[in-house]
């Protein structure tokens, strides 16, 4: 016992406190006290529009066994990119060819750069701004193949700055700022990439930064013609995805030209494209959209679900769900009555490797034994790809609602951590695009004309004791990859 109460006396206490006073104030100023950049966390006006257009991606078998995709939205962009001659900005988190299986996987990332250095060689003064994540160079370790050759064609590429955003893993991150964020990214890579197992090697400095575990998770497309919002990433591997997005025209793309000038600001150089004053068509059209990132995706989806009231419908597809709130604001609209039909993926699958099934394993258990019958859950039958749409569609019997674009429902996607973009649609039930969103929804829960679901009960012997406490450790220490 006196030994100790001697431990106070020796220098190594007052060293090992002396590191937790630093670690614990590094923890609170870049999770709380820690000023966002000007421009993120983005709420834009609604705008009326005349027409939105949906396009969807789908990977299902047929009624004879044979697998199909429906691949519309990179088409789309690729048209929408052919239309442009005054600018391009495009924003996407993840853009390389990279693969480890041996499907042949759409070579998106390729045809994107081609896209791209085309439309600037057909029109010289075309200004072209890629923003994308610092996750398609190792996080400094090497240049990916297609973002040299856009810079070798007078493409202006940003690397957003995440170490402007806010700790989404705080235990890791306030050690990795106090000893290793100083020391660079850059030199001969040694350790196998985590990602694909034909990129590049990462330094092990690249590695450490990886494990904070943030990033510009956009996917947006804008030009002076349309814009479009989307779940989809230009990378190889995810070809074959679930994955939704919606084109729009008018004003709202000067509001979506703010939001990505802000992280231009903070995170590099390029010739942006002038936007204020200027003409983007008049707002005309009964339909409504407003352009919404970051925290203020939660703000704009709580605020529908609190909406909800007997006798609307309410369908979620989402690849990721975690949010506390977001769960319970979903289980009280059943309590008052609405029907919550909700599309997950089992992450189980991700390129190739087995996942844990966190957190929507877990998540649903929970929910199931809410034994509320107004709500139901089913899962995308997938294989080798992912059902990667981050969807919320509100059937009213007058206005109805649809938010969608790159964000997850989860604590790093709608906590001002991550950078994310989505749109919220309102209007009229008989209007086009929600028809369109609901004969996408009844296709999938109903496997009309194909499988594209399956019960509940098929993944339920998949969650594990192990998996459920593993996921309640994640949520208790921040570290996820979720």
């Amino acid at each position: 016992m006196r030994k100790l109460t001697q431990i106070h006396k020796k220098n190594w206490f007052w060293i090992i406190v002396g590191v937790c006073i630093i670690l614990a104030f590094v923890i609170a100023y870049h999770t709380s006290w820690k000023s966002l950049p000007e421009g993120v966390s983005y709420e834009g006006e609604f705008r009326n529009i005349e027409n939105i257009n949906f396009y969807k991606d789908l990977t299902y078998e047929n009624e004879n066994g044979e697998v199909i995709h429906e691949l519309e939205i990179f088409n789309e962009m690729y048209q929408t990119i052919s239309e442009a001659e005054d600018f391009i900005v495009i924003d996407m988190f993840l853009f390389n060819g990279y693969s480890d299986e041996g499907e042949k996987f759409p070579e998106i990332a390729s045809e994107l750069t081609d896209r791209l250095i085309a439309q600037k060689q057909k029109h010289s003064d075309l200004k072209v701004v890629f923003i994308t994540d610092q996750i398609n160079t190792g996080y400094g370790s090497y240049e990916s193949e297609q973002i040299g050759r856009l810079r070798n064609h007078d493409i202006d590429i940003v690397l957003t700055d995440l170490n402007r955003l806010r700790d989404s893993n705080p235990a890791y991150s306030s050690i990795w700022r106090v000893l290793f964020s100083w020391m660079g990214t850059g030199g001969d890579g040694w350790i196998a990439n985590p990602f694909a197992k034909e990129a590049p090697e990462l330094t092990l400095r690249s590695y450490l930064k990886l494990l904070n575990i943030k990033a510009n998770h956009r996917k947006v497309l804008i030009t002076e013609n349309a814009a479009m919002v989307s779940s989809a990433n230009p990378h190889n591997e995810s070809g074959f995805h679930e994955n939704v997005a919606f084109k729009m025209t008018g004003p709202i793309i000067g509001d979506m030209l703010e939001s990505e000038k802000a992280v231009v600001d903070f995170s590099g150089e390029a010739d942006f494209p002038e936007y204020k004053g200027r003409d983007f068509g008049k707002e005309e059209g009964s339909l409504e959209a407003q352009y919404i990132t970051e925290k203020k995706i939660k703000k704009a989806v709580v605020e529908e679900l609190e909406n909800v009231e007997e006798g609307d419908r309410v369908w979620l597809g989402m690849y990721y769900l975690a949010d506390r709130n977001i769960i319970d604001q979903l289980d009280q609209a059943a309590d008052r009555g609405a029907t919550v039909n909700i599309v997950m993926d089992p992450n189980t699958k991700s390129f190739g490797h087995q996942k844990s099934g966190l957190p929507n394993l877990p998540v649903a258990a929970e929910m199931n034994q809410l034994g509320n019958d107004n709500l139901n859950i089913r899962w995308y039958d997938i294989n080798m790809e992912q059902y990667h749409t981050k969807m919320l569609y509100v059937d009213r019997k007058e206005e109805n609602v649809i938010i969608a674009g790159s964000s997850n429902y989860t604590r790093r996607n709608l906590s001002n951590l991550n950078l994310e973009a989505n749109v919220r649609i309102k209007g009229d039930s008989r209007e086009t695009i929600f028809t369109e969103v609901d004969d996408y929804f009844r296709r999938i829960w109903n496997n009309n004309e194909g499988n594209y679901t399956v019960d509940y009960e098929e993944y339920e012997d998949q969650l594990t004791t192990f998996r459920y406490l593993t996921y309640h450790l994640q949520k208790w220490t921040w570290f996820t990859s979720y």
